[in-house]
């Protein structure tokens, strides 16, 4: 089913529950991929896929459709990621470098994290770089976004995505030269 009808049948108080499962079932799996490539941890990712999908839920009705609903809804998962993360380093006291080794652990560790020695190895660069220019390499490598969709998401102009997508590829490759 097309967004436009999602929303259309979202906003018609009898099919709204319908409208409201169809979205999740469209959107949970790339929701929650975005929003693990950022936190790393399963059981963290499946409480913020929780949390966005109730913001979705609360706020879906005033969606202006000013933008793609998928951009919104990215939008939604990505400020929950970086939220997360700040109150996990504030709550803690962690630097960054003491996520950075907490996360790299999970991904030794976790049952969840699957994939040969070098992508282990690059999940472990990646969370070297800071948050937004770890996200931006993620939506631009992994998720294949252009940049004017990650621009929109982010709220950030394409040039300053550039840069920080280059800054990230120079980055990884040092530390995985390092390794």
């Amino acid at each position: 089913m097309e967004d436009k009808e999602l929303l259309e049948k979202f906003r018609n108080e009898d099919t709204r529950n319908y409208a409201y499962n169809l979205l999740v079932r469209k959107y949970q799996e790339k929701v929650y991929w975005h929003i693990r490539k950022m936190v790393i941890d399963h059981d963290d990712t499946d409480d913020l896929v929780q949390e966005v999908f109730i913001k979705i839920w609360k706020n879906l009705v005033n969606f202006k459709e000013a933008s793609q609903l998928y951009t919104w809804i990215y939008r939604i998962a990505t400020n929950e990621c970086l939220t997360f993360l700040n109150k996990k380093r504030k709550r803690f006291f962690f630097s960054l470098g003491d996520v950075e080794n907490e996360l790299a652990s999970k991904i030794d560790s976790s049952p969840y994290v699957d994939g040969d020695e070098i992508q282990k190895r690059l999940q472990k660069a990646l969370l070297k770089l800071p948050d937004k220019q770890r996200l931006v390499f993620n939506m631009k490598y992994f998720d294949e976004m252009k940049y004017d969709q990650i621009a929109e998401i982010t709220e950030t102009s394409i040039g300053s995505l550039k840069a920080s997508y280059h800054h990230a590829v120079k980055k990884i490759e040092e530390i995985m030269s390092e390794d």
